[in-house]
């Protein structure tokens, strides 16, 4: 259902200098990158793999490279999350921050 790693479709990831807006304030899509979704934690694009069996939304960590492809059933799954357990998602500590 869902992958994590390099895509090595991805070709070269964009990665950012911490601090460092990838875009002007309220811009949604940067050239070159797509669709970026960013706060002052966090630089995402969001773009649809149309390439697998199905269309699945290819999201990528703009700081690390990492790529995620969600299908349709987990997207509906982060929908139906009740907020304690996407609480315990957000948490970086629990995965992100491990030495």
């Amino acid at each position: 259902m869902s992958d994590t790693g390099n895509d090595p479709s991805a070709g070269d990831h964009h990665a950012i200098v911490p601090g460092e807006s990838m875009s002007a304030p309220g811009r949604s899509n940067v050239p070159g990158v797509g669709p970026v979704v960013e706060s002052e934690f966090a630089s995402v694009s969001v773009s649809l793999d149309e390439d697998g069996n199905s269309v699945r939304l290819r999201l990528e960590d703009l700081r690390t490279g990492q790529v995620r492809h969600l299908d349709a059933l987990e997207l509906e799954t982060v929908i139906w999350l009740d907020e304690g357990h996407l609480t315990t998602l957000l948490d970086p500590s629990a995965d992100r921050w491990r030495g």
